[in-house]
């Protein structure tokens, strides 16, 4: 990966986003929940081993969210996303930082003019604040839910996903880690 910029918009905005995958199956999520007393709430439970992946990269000054479905992770899937958020922000230098994944470092992707890559330290997911956005997802729109089909559960990680991209005070929150903000 290079270091530096590639091509055009060496002049443009800044915007630093970090970036990472999650798995979203038909394995049923089961959390506490409320109900009044003596009703004891039910939870359906399914194990299913049907996957989809979560792309995204949020802009950590701003909380800016670009979000993907994809089927696959690997780097035909990763060149999508990247084009995807280079699309979204033309005028803008892209950071996107990420983990060590293969498919993050594959000889095979053709990083956009306004992306640079910068690799996180290995095993140490506890750096990149969109863990906290997988998180926040799945305690608020996965908890207690089975899915008929994979199609379903598509659906309701698109709605999710566009709920969150469209709060950005919301991601913002959780994102904007102090030792980020002031490294900025």
């Amino acid at each position: 990966m290079d270091k530096e910029w590639s091509g055009a918009n060496k002049d443009g905005a800044l915007r630093v986003m970090f970036q990472d995958e999650a798995r979203f199956g038909r394995i049923s999520d089961t959390r506490r929940c409320w109900c009044p007393r003596p009703i004891r709430p039910l939870a359906q439970a399914m194990v299913t081993q049907q996957y989809t992946y979560a792309y995204a990269a949020v802009s950590v000054s701003d909380g800016i969210l670009d979000t993907l479905i994809l089927p696959h992770v690997n780097s035909e899937c990763m060149q999508l996303f990247l084009d995807e958020v280079a699309a979204r922000h033309p005028k803008d230098r892209i950071a996107m930082i990420l983990d060590g994944a293969g498919w993050h470092k594959s000889s095979t992707l053709k990083i956009p003019k306004n992306l640079l890559l910068v690799s996180l330290p290995p095993y140490a997911p506890e750096l990149n604040p969109v863990e906290h956005v997988w998180d926040e997802l799945r305690e608020k729109a996965f908890g207690n839910l089975v899915f008929d089909s994979i199609e379903a559960l598509e659906d309701q990680l698109e709605v999710s996903l566009k709920a969150m991209e469209l709060d950005t005070p919301r991601v913002h929150s959780i994102v904007a880690w102090p030792w980020i903000i002031s490294a900025l």
